[in-house]
């Protein structure tokens, strides 16, 4: 579900972006620019070799298979024939301008948060399909951003033809952004079983469920530590009673507000809970650096809270809250790092190169430490 801020960022994208030019021009913002036809921008040290793999509609939330070879991501391109988000898989060394990729979930309902499984074989993700084949409505344009919580989203595996060969979550309410161990075998998801958006832990064969958090809030996008033995994720805890009514009021309505968000960091089973930035704004979609002792993730802190234009970025912090670095320098969105299994590529989602478009297409490059 991280990938509906892209809509809200493809409509302010091209707000700021119809009247520049497509020639590099300084915009007073850690030398990111408004609009340029590029890839790479020269501040991006940690990145080489970066190539494009999508080529128009919404792509993201691409993650690598085990053995570092295949990606499984998300995306909604009528082109397609994909109204709403269905999951795709590709070889990393593929390229989808003219033609379509595999496709592996149904083409029914929305999905969201694919992650292959051991052996590479099956993929997992979460889809509203039986309760719905059609797309469900997106919520209604207010004053304040919010994210669907779709109630009818269940957690399947299905093999890379897209035939479903499990069903892993049967509740009512929510499941769904479920990712699996790099030791392959436990799988980590969100859900409101309990009445609230709580971190949960399953067996790779959907046994001996486990509550991972419990405290008032949107805990979500969890992914495990390069060791398997933690888990980083997003979250928005509200305090004050003002906030706690807002959001109660919002998850009610099967909404969340994910504009201030911060990162916390446990142990898989909960224990050891730490809060790692305190930022502000929107703090989301992190994923271990391969050491394990810190993380990527991405991050809009450096726009202004009083309207400024928002620019999400990549940046990298250790475990202890020290260190932060910028590790993208787009004018617009940047987010959804992984790492492959060896640690010498990642994989983002970018609307850079778009042409002044609202398209957000998926990048791979090099790993500079």
């Amino acid at each position: 579900m991280n990938k509906t801020i892209v809509l809200l960022l493809g409509i302010l994208a091209f707000v700021v972006s119809c009247n520049s030019s497509s020639k590099e021009t300084e915009d007073g913002y850690s030398g990111a620019t408004k609009w340029v036809d590029s890839i790479h921008y020269s501040q991006e040290k940690h990145l080489a070799n970066i190539k494009q793999i999508t080529f128009g509609g919404d792509n993201a939330e691409a993650y690598f298979s085990f053995d570092g070879t295949k990606l499984v991501f998300q995306a909604k391109n009528p082109a397609w024939n994909a109204p709403c988000d269905q999951i795709y898989v590709t070889g990393i060394d593929e390229t989808w301008e003219d033609s379509i990729p595999q496709l592996v979930s149904t083409g029914k309902g929305r999905t969201t948060c694919s992650y292959f499984m051991p052996g590479d074989s099956a993929i997992i993700y979460a889809s509203t399909h039986e309760g719905d084949e059609a797309c469900p409505p997106e919520p209604p344009h207010g004053e304040k951003y919010v994210w669907p919580v779709y109630p009818d989203f269940e957690i399947y595996v299905a093999d890379l033809k897209g035939n479903i060969v499990q069903k892993l979550t049967n509740r009512e309410g929510y499941d769904a952004e479920a990712t699996v161990s790099p030791n392959g075998d436990k799988i980590v998801f969100t859900s409101t079983r309990t009445g609230d958006l709580e971190l949960f832990t399953m067996n790779i064969d959907g046994s001996d469920v486990k509550q991972v958090t419990s405290e008032l809030g949107y805990d979500g996008g969890a992914f495990f530590s390069p060791d398997g033995t933690k888990l980083i994720f997003r979250s928005s805890r509200p305090k004050t009673e003002a906030e706690i009514m807002e959001y109660k009021d919002l998850l009610a309505q099967n909404l969340v507000q994910p504009t201030e968000m911060e990162l916390y960091v446990c142990n898989v089973d909960g224990s050891d809970l730490r809060k790692i930035t305190d930022l502000g704004n929107a703090n989301w979609a992190p994923f271990f650096h391969p050491s394990g002792e810190k993380l990527l993730f991405c991050s809009n802190h450096k726009s202004s809270k009083e309207g400024g234009r928002p620019q999400f970025n990549l940046f990298m912090i250790n475990l202890d809250g020290s260190g932060l670095e910028q590790i993208t320098f787009d004018s617009v969105f940047d987010s959804f790092p992984m790492f492959s299994p060896d640690g010498t590529k990642l994989v983002f989602s970018s609307n850079r190169n778009n042409g002044g478009t609202h398209e957000t297409n998926m990048f791979i490059a090099d790993w500079v430490e």
